[in-house]
């Protein structure tokens, strides 16, 4: 018996409305605390998705899943913080909206 996958898409969508409500707060190009903060919702997002059933991820082919999951890797191994702010500032804006997206739709059809 697998564990339930909804738990984790629940704390997708919390993650990414957490990062909006940063995101609504300043620039994150300037606010080092911002960043940061933000950052570290891409961490748990980027996680949680590992959780998310394979099937599930394979009816949303938009979605980068390998990406998300090579990002959080970066996240967390890159200790000297080169992590490039712009590159955050086009993920956030470009590909965070389509995995929301996905993630209710995941949810939805699973009667969630």
């Amino acid at each position: 018996m697998s564990k339930p996958w909804q738990p984790y898409a629940l704390h997708i969508l919390d993650a990414a409305k957490k990062i909006e409500a940063i995101r609504n707060r300043g620039d994150l190009l300037t606010d080092e605390v911002l960043y940061a903060a933000t950052l570290r919702h891409l961490q748990t997002l980027s996680e949680a998705t590992q959780a998310l059933p394979q099937h599930l991820k394979d009816a949303h082919t938009q979605i980068p899943w390998r990406e998300i999951s090579g990002f959080r890797n970066i996240l967390v191994h890159n200790y000297l913080g080169e992590i490039d702010a712009l590159a955050v500032q086009r993920v956030l804006e470009n590909q965070l909206p389509q995995l929301v997206q996905a993630i209710q739709a995941m949810l939805a059809e699973s009667g969630h």
